[in-house]
């Protein structure tokens, strides 16, 4: 199991407001939830399974489940299934552990389902939780650093922009995207 800090929400996936979230209805600590879920993604035939949280990190790189406050108790998993990249998301919970707790249990309705000889409506289902890649970031399609400065930026929006632009080969995609890239940068520059 590999971990990711932060948390990386599956693109197109709708998030719970948090004046929305709810307790959670399992009885269970924390560790036992997290170990209970990875159980339960193993047994469903998950491989190279990635656990996204915003919950810190321990030194051996598992997630803390120390009870501290955080603001996103959101939890996505990542892993392989049959050849799929595929992810499974939850965010309803006001608790990090309620939200592992309530993946872990899907996974296992879902391999339910392929005990009771409808292996062909699960690998049905499994299309619908497959992983899309990760939306650009700013800072990529730049080229600069996350934290680049306001003139780092326009430095390399200018210097991108030649290539981009539709005047001088390239194409309308091409400066959108990059467009797009310093708007959001701009948003956070220092």
């Amino acid at each position: 199991m590999t971990q990711a800090f932060p948390l990386h929400w599956p693109d197109g996936w709708p998030r719970t407001d948090a004046s929305r979230r709810k307790d959670g209805p399992f009885k269970v600590p924390p560790t036992q939830a997290r170990e209970e879920m990875m159980i339960e993604l193993q047994r469903l035939g998950a491989r190279d399974i990635v656990v996204s949280t915003d919950q810190p990190l321990n030194r051996d790189g598992s997630v803390s489940m120390a009870r501290r406050s955080i603001t996103d108790p959101g939890v996505a998993v990542y892993f392989k299934r049959k050849g799929l990249d595929l992810v499974l998301a939850c965010d309803q919970y006001a608790m990090l552990h309620d939200n592992m707790r309530a993946i872990g249990k899907t996974a296992e309705a879902m391999r339910g389902i392929e005990r009771w000889g409808a292996s062909d409506l699960l690998d049905r289902a499994f299309t619908g939780f497959v992983s899309l890649p990760a939306p650009e970031q700013w800072w990529q399609v730049l080229g600069v650093s996350r934290e680049a400065t306001r003139a780092e930026i326009d430095a390399a929006y200018r210097r991108l922009a030649r290539d981009a632009h539709p005047d001088h080969g390239g194409t309308d995609a091409d400066m959108a995207r990059l467009n797009a890239a310093r708007d959001a940068a701009q948003g956070g520059a220092k």
